[in-house]
């Protein structure tokens, strides 16, 4: 099993950056793919961005592309969202997931493993 724990959410206002942290514990951290999702009040999880076992493949939504970029450290057990250029439509509850899907995947529905999430806050 893997645990996953999230940190770095804040309330920001537009334009600004945030990084979020996602620091996991239990089996071999590199056995998984990992990705971010968020998820706004009233909406479905949605996918933000993922990236595989090694590091080498990385996705994201197009609503993020060219602001968000996501790395991970297997030395440390952790993966890494850098969010620029912050939105209001970036505002939700961010979660990292590992999933067996060695490159990561899309579908949410595909990860056995979830952090409790980091409010991200974005005002104008």
């Amino acid at each position: 099993q893997v645990q996953l724990v999230e940190s770095g959410g804040g309330q920001v206002q537009t334009g600004d950056s945030l990084r979020l942290s996602c620091a996991a514990s239990g089996e071999a951290f590199s056995s998984y793919g990992m990705g971010w999702f968020r998820q706004a009040p009233g909406k479905e999880r949605e996918f933000v961005a993922i990236i595989s076992w090694s590091g080498n493949s990385k996705k994201y939504a197009d609503s993020v592309k060219g602001r968000f970029t996501i790395s991970r450290d297997n030395a440390k057990n952790a993966v890494y969202l850098q969010m620029n250029s912050l939105k209001s439509d970036d505002t939700g509850l961010y979660y990292c997931g590992a999933t067996t899907v060695l490159l990561g995947s899309r579908r949410h529905e595909l990860y056995g493993y979830w952090g409790q999430g980091t409010q991200v806050t974005v005002s104008s």
